[in-house]
């Protein structure tokens, strides 16, 4: 017997012996779904920020995608209160950071006048923020960004 084969057969008894069976290593490789609408302004937001962070982690560097993305999902005088933000903070306004987060996840918080969102960045395995980020229901784009929505909360 190889060692190979060895290796394999240990990690299977291990396996089962852990309780890990034919289902664990099944659902390992399970493919995955993710849905959107772009009606949807929680799809929206969520496009956006991973479409941003894609695109914050450009190696041409350029900055053009970005700056292509905030025109399309950012309402215009919205956009202008928010690269003055970055002139005094010296950060990204819609990270509100310096740097490019590992991970990001979108959760509704609703509203009737505008859709606000949660937006956690994970930027290490123990560190992540919250922003709360709101958005038109008329024209679908982003109207606000921070650590409290428009409603203050």
């Amino acid at each position: 017997m190889s060692s190979k084969t060895r290796a394999v057969l240990t990690a299977g008894v291990l396996a089962v012996a852990l309780g890990l069976g034919a289902t664990a290593q099944a659902s390992a490789g399970a493919p995955r779904s993710v849905a959107g609408n772009p009606a949807d302004n929680i799809t929206r937001i969520a496009d956006f920020y991973g479409a941003y962070i894609d695109a914050e982690s450009e190696l041409d560097g350029s900055g053009g995608l970005t700056k292509a993305l905030r025109a399309y999902y950012i309402e215009p005088a919205y956009l202008k209160k928010l690269e003055a933000w970055e002139a005094r903070e010296h950060a990204d306004g819609v990270l509100r950071a310096q740097n490019t987060p590992l991970k990001w996840k979108v959760t509704d918080r609703g509203t009737a006048r505008y859709t606000e969102a949660a937006v956690t960045l994970t930027w290490s395995r123990n560190t992540s923020t919250k922003l709360i980020v709101d958005m038109s229901r008329s024209t679908h784009k982003i109207i606000h960004i921070g650590t409290t929505g428009l409603g203050g909360k």
